[in-house]
């Protein structure tokens, strides 16, 4: 299911690391209608609505949703959201609230083989250590590229990640 989903939301490149618009991106009505076309029930459908908003840089739209979203998951895409929004002490509030989450363990494990292709040790130090995902580091490293320009093409592959890791965890 998870690469149907992918399919659907396909864009030229991910999403940047803050609340800019892509052209490459698919506007919320045709967004709606090829999610419904998954077949997917409940909240499920709801996580891939707001899912595929955020991966389309429709910020609000997918707030409104995974406002409502009383998971670990609808949390983790309010933490997102909020960080490329940004409101960092917020994303924080809501990756507290997402707890360790199921795509922590697929994440911590991509990351720190992407890092070690790109041979970013420090980044995976703080990321990533001990073996386990840190999203609060995450979301400073994101706020201090916001201010030093350095590693956006990185953290954007990162934040990739974490979306790929993420689907995968509720849609399989």
């Amino acid at each position: 299911m998870s690469e149907d989903f992918f399919k659907v939301i396909e864009t030229e490149g991910p999403p940047g690391l803050g609340p800019d618009r892509r052209d490459s991106i698919k506007s919320i009505e045709e967004l709606n209608q090829e999610i419904e076309s998954l077949n997917l029930a409940g909240t499920t459908i709801e996580l891939a609505r707001s899912a595929a908003f955020l991966w389309h840089d429709h910020l609000d739209a997918s707030h409104d949703i995974s406002q409502d979203l009383l998971s670990s998951d609808g949390s983790f895409l309010h933490g997102v959201m909020h960080r490329r929004e940004p409101d960092y002490p917020n994303a924080k509030y809501w990756f507290r609230r997402a707890g360790s989450h199921s795509a922590y363990l697929i994440l911590s494990s991509r990351v720190e083989e992407y890092l070690g292709e790109v041979q970013n040790d420090l980044l995976s130090k703080l990321l990533v250590p001990g073996g386990c995902w840190n999203p609060f580091a995450f979301v400073d490293a994101v706020e201090t590229v916001e201010r030093t320009q350095k590693d956006i093409e990185i953290l954007e592959n990162i934040q990739r990640l974490e979306f790929e890791s993420f689907v995968e965890s509720f849609l399989g």
